[in-house]
């Protein structure tokens, strides 16, 4: 790689500082030095302005080289992680190094083989590129920051390319997803909502039961989801996706589900951080996740709306809210792995090692042995920790994480990168695993099975036979040595079918 001028920086030069990354890039034209004339090909167009994008300024090195800032989070300097940008004019076969010069952290999974993605306009599905042309390494030029290198060669002039930190997922895209849902009609689906961002965005609550579970006065056992409260965690939202495409579907097992639990999901908490291109920080500049003990209505309305409706449901004697789960995505580790809370009570901390042991049974890529259970001072304001405090021995509250790059099965020792699909698979995963620990395995054989078809009396005495009192509901969990009580301490013994049986 060509040298530098190791004097910009010292002397306290704008191009050599961070802080003078203001904002993205916009159709940058990177002209040979002393060159005033048109842009001809092969003289690269960056371009950020665009729905989560992110560049801060490019800086051609030499001839084939370019130094790239990413650009910080919006009133917050610290972060600086997420790019999202785009590369025009370029010749065929041009070959050229990018350098990611600015990373915010020394830890990444760029040292285990992680690669930046990668599509163009006449090939629009991601690609990872190859991992042996991405280098991670401390650079004496710039600060000794971390940098992260990689070669490219462009194939075809007239195609726009785009980089990516990871697989984007924007706020536009998870608007038309769920308008997609909507038009469908589903008796089961609902969508409301919750508030709006500091810049006008929907915060969508959706609720995903039957409506006999809504109607007044009736019992709610509820799951609450939330994703994307760190908007360049981008995997968060694949994930989340996948939990909502199983709850909505004629699956048997999503059937079960939608008779007996209430699901709240609130997939996106940070809508103006993801428009933006944020990594962790919300439009003026704040960690969302650092924030529930005492949220603003006006500098974080999503989360004081969602706080809100979480202590209303915890108050309401016909509610109980059994589960609250956050999904993030993790830069340095692999697989999807949960942190849960530690509780003095031995017996409550037992119990909530068992949905994650169950995940584990389910979902290849979900490792029990990086699930971790603690409260770290640091982690005191986020959405686990603080509702682990609030909520009553019933509920259970856990941060699901899954690696920005690959997953490693059991047995085995290679990285299998993750796709959008396998993202989207281990949140299918999710969902199902709550039919085994709520012991609703039996039920699913009876949805899957035709009933045949009958006279109306026949229907009657069938139903008065098939529906139990209350108190002895499938639905109730197990004892208290194996399974989490509910509210009551009602119990049921139930046949539990092995969870790992694909569907």
């Amino acid at each position: 790689m060509a040298e530098r001028s190791q004097t910009a920086p010292e002397a306290g030069n704008d191009m050599g500082n961070d802080d003078a990354i203001g904002g993205n890039v916009s159709k940058y034209i990177v002209l040979p030095a002393g060159y005033c004339g048109q842009p001809k090909k092969g003289d690269l167009i960056f371009d950020a302005c665009f729905e989560s994008g992110n560049l801060g300024r490019v800086e051609q090195v030499s001839e084939f080289e370019y130094d790239l800032f990413i650009r910080p989070d919006t009133c917050n300097p610290r972060f600086r992680v997420w790019f999202n940008f785009t590369v025009e004019n370029v010749k065929e076969s041009q070959r050229v190094i990018f350098n990611i010069v600015n990373f915010s952290k020394t830890k990444s999974l760029y040292r285990d083989g992680m690669a930046p993605m990668v599509k163009s306009t006449s090939r629009p599905k991601w690609q990872r590129l190859p991992p042996k042309n991405v280098y991670y390494y401390r650079c004496p030029d710039h600060r000794k920051n971390y940098v992260m290198s990689f070669a490219f060669c462009f194939d075809r002039e007239e195609d726009i390319y785009q980089f990516a930190y990871c697989y984007p997922y924007t706020y536009t895209r998870f608007q038309h997803y769920l308008d997609s849902l909507q038009k469908r009609n589903l008796d089961y689906f609902f969508r409301e909502q919750l508030g709006q961002s500091v810049q006008q965005r929907q915060l969508d609550l959706l609720t995903i039961t039957s409506p006999e579970n809504l109607r007044e006065g009736a019992e709610q056992k509820v799951v609450f989801i939330t994703g994307r409260v760190h908007p360049g965690e981008t995997p968060s939202s694949f994930v989340c996706q996948g939990i909502i495409d199983f709850l909505v579907s004629q699956h048997p097992i999503a059937r079960v589900l939608r008779e007996h639990l209430v699901f709240k999901i609130a997939p996106m908490l940070n809508p103006d951080g993801v428009y933006l291109g944020n990594y962790r920080c919300s439009l003026m500049g704040f960690d969302l996740n650092r924030h529930w003990l005492d949220p603003s209505p006006w500098a974080h309305p999503t989360l004081h709306g969602v706080k809100q409706l979480i202590v209303q449901m915890y108050n309401d004697p016909k509610t109980s809210l059994e589960f609250y789960i956050d999904i993030h995505a993790h830069s340095t580790m692999m697989n999807g792995f949960m942190y849960g809370n530690i509780f003095e009570d031995e017996e409550r901390f037992q119990r909530q090692a068992i949905f994650p042991k169950l995940l584990c049974q389910n979902a290849e890529d979900f490792s029990y042995s990086s699930t971790s259970f603690n409260r770290d001072a640091v982690k005191a304001g986020t959405g686990r920790r603080f509702l682990g405090g609030l909520l009553d021995h019933t509920s259970y509250c856990y941060t699901l994480e899954v690696s920005f790059y690959s997953y490693i099965i059991g047995g085995t020792t290679a990285a299998v990168p993750y796709t959008e699909e396998a993202y989207m698979k281990l949140g299918r995963n999710v969902a199902r695993t709550f039919l085994d620990y709520y012991r609703l395995n039996p039920l699913v054989e009876k949805v899957a099975i035709p009933m045949p078809r009958l006279r109306n009396e026949e229907v009657e005495a069938q139903r008065k036979k098939e529906k139990p009192p209350p108190s002895k509901h499938p639905f109730l969990r197990g004892p208290a040595s194996n399974y989490p009580n509910g509210k009551g301490d009602k119990r049921r013994s139930v046949n539990h079918k092995d969870p790992s049986n694909p569907f």
